[in-house]
């Protein structure tokens, strides 16, 4: 599964703004022919982001392509343009219904099977931005095998609800930890909210913190500034794996022993504890860090 820590929108009519997304070293870079793009230029998004999948080198860069919505009018011919790309990933915007993911789903494997493309080789991912699509978490994260993560979308969600967006976005902490659960619960990555205030790198930095805490694998990001503070936020300190390795080295060697939990540093070792340290490392091996 691709590591995720920085998904990066760049609006999908503008070539020389995603020329510039392949230099920044951005973990996923979502060429966007939704909010990102103005209704009159959902064409010429298209046609720009067709030709930028051929044209460019994106290195290690994960490439998507954020279609408009399901009901939307533009959701067809929008799919129909994307896989002709044949881009790392699809991302459906505002998804609320099981039936919604796998009739994307069926759209990318019958493209596939059409273009004698291995099953599965488009990955798909989602973003759930309304009261309902919230309510409907459990059957959207388990709909199909296709799915690889859920984004979550706090400003859209929280006009759904009615809520007034703050900066510490307590208004939103049901709703995220409720993605975060439904990932976790189906082996899915959890994508958390943009951090609109692009020049405050120091709020950046506490919400993406906060967001790694809660269990998302990474963040929704809009403007370069916010890449690398993004990226370390999600990404294992030295000290962070230093200690895993300790806690599972040490929990190898007490179950040798025939021990059941014991101390190391003065803490309480068990399997929930392992369990962290495990995806602590598996986190940094995702970020090419071990």
């Amino acid at each position: 599964m691709h590591s995720r820590r920085a998904l990066l929108y760049m609006p999908g009519d503008d070539r020389r703004k995603i020329e510039k997304s392949t230099t920044l070293g951005v973990d996923s870079i979502c060429m966007d022919m939704e909010d990102g793009v103005a209704v009159n230029k959902k064409a010429e998004a298209r046609a720009v982001i067709s030709q930028a999948i051929k044209e460019l080198e994106f290195g290690s860069s994960e490439r998507c392509i954020r279609i408009n919505s399901i009901g939307s009018g533009f959701e067809k011919d929008d799919l129909a343009s994307a896989l002709m790309a044949e881009p790392d990933s699809i991302v459906v915007p505002k998804i609320e219904t099981a039936e919604q993911v796998k009739w994307v789903s069926e759209q990318i494997e019958s493209y596939e099977l059409s273009n004698k493309l291995n099953l599965g080789s488009i990955r798909l991912m989602i973003g759930l931005e309304t009261a309902k699509g919230i309510l409907n978490l459990k059957e959207i994260a388990e709909a199909d095998r296709r799915l690889e993560a859920m984004i979550f979308g706090g400003e859209d969600y929280a006009a759904s609800v009615g809520a007034i967006r703050t900066k510490d976005a307590t208004e939103l902490l049901y709703a995220r930890q409720a993605v975060v659960a439904a990932c976790a619960a189906n082996d899915l990555q959890a994508i958390d909210i943009v951090f609109i205030d692009f020049k405050d790198k120091e709020g950046l930095r506490v919400e993406a913190q906060q967001g790694a805490g809660f269990g998302f694998s990474g963040k929704q990001v809009i403007h370069p500034n916010q890449v690398q503070v993004t990226q370390e936020a999600f990404t294992p300190s030295e000290e962070s794996i230093a200690y895993a390795k300790r806690v599972i080295e040490s929990f190898e060697a007490s179950q040798r022993e025939g021990k059941g939990a014991y101390a190391l540093d003065g803490r309480m070792i068990d399997m929930p504890l392992l369990k962290n340290a495990q995806k602590v490392l598996a986190r940094a091996k995702a970020a090419g860090k071990i």
